[in-house]
């Protein structure tokens, strides 16, 4: 047990975090401001020998304090962690349902780093975390950083219009679903659409694809359990329709290719794939367009 009169007083103008029990992997701290209690910080050490190097986060506050105040408190707290503790880790969890805690954390300077699942009912808890060697979160690099790890973020999916010299659209049998696709795929983190689409082709059909431009983006709906997404659908031009014969598949993902009319597209493509096909037959497309939702 560590004596809280052992503990340092933490300030910051007129914010006090002041001690208020120590045990040998806890150390506590009442916040104070104007000479009232407004909450609680508190920093526990991890399990065994990381617990030398880092610990948790966690607090409770009054409804009045807003989350530029929280912040401050929560900032003594990291910085008393990696100063007097030695940690070079600070982790905290906060209920997905507190925008407020969420707010206050990103503003001392943690950053996002997931979502911890909720059982049986319990709330979805967002991880933040902070370590000792990132910049300061008040300068240009630490508030980039802070913002891209808690900004939202969609999925980008990049497929491509090829077509045979008989007006055949190629579509793709997948093995982890019913329905027809077009070939394409999920974009990669910094990684362009149209290059996307081109190294999807590369690995899933061993064929090199030149793109003659955009054809659309399609913002695709949350449709059977799949987020929303933004689908960029490129025009990859016309060829023989043999070219099929000399494509090596990724059999893990393509079980075969076909050329389809727009009655086998009807009648074997995903519902998105098939509105899209039909507007496209019918005139140009618009730049932007927004697919309708579809029943699961």
């Amino acid at each position: 047990m560590t004596d809280p009169a052992a503990l340092p007083v933490l300030r910051d103008d007129d914010l006090v975090l002041e001690p208020t029990s120590g045990t040998d992997d806890l150390d506590g701290f009442a916040v104070i401001q104007g000479g009232e209690r407004i909450g609680t910080v508190a920093l526990q050490h991890g399990p065994g020998q990381a617990g030398r190097r880092l610990g948790s986060l966690r607090w409770s506050f009054s409804s009045g304090p807003g989350p530029m105040v929280t912040s401050r408190a929560l900032r003594l707290a990291v910085e008393y962690a990696f100063e007097t503790l030695g940690w070079t880790r600070v982790e905290a969890r906060v209920p997905t349902i507190d925008t407020h805690g969420m707010r206050a954390a990103s503003i001392a300077g943690l950053r996002r780093e997931g979502v911890a699942r909720g059982a049986d009912g319990d709330v979805d808890q967002v991880m933040l975390a902070r370590i000792v060697d990132d910049p300061p979160a008040t300068s240009r690099d630490g508030f980039v950083a802070i913002l891209n790890a808690g900004l939202p973020r969609k999925r980008v999916i990049g497929q491509g219009v090829l077509r045979d010299r008989d007006g055949r659209v190629l579509l793709c049998e997948l093995t982890y679903k019913r329905q027809w696709d077009l070939p394409g795929g999920v974009v990669e983190v910094n990684e362009s659409p149209a290059t996307g689409l081109v190294r999807e082709l590369e690995e899933e059909l061993g064929l090199t694809v030149e793109i003659d431009g955009l054809v659309t983006m399609n913002w695709l709906p949350p449709w059977s359990r799949w987020d929303d997404a933004c689908l960029f659908v490129f025009d990859l031009g016309v060829v023989d329709a043999d070219l099929v014969d000399q494509m090596v598949l990724q059999r893990s993902e393509i079980a075969a290719v076909h050329w389809c009319d727009m009655d086998t597209v009807r009648e074997r493509a995903t519902l998105a794939t098939i509105e899209l096909l039909e507007s496209l037959a019918d005139a140009p497309l618009p730049a932007y367009r927004e697919a309708p939702r579809q029943p699961d």
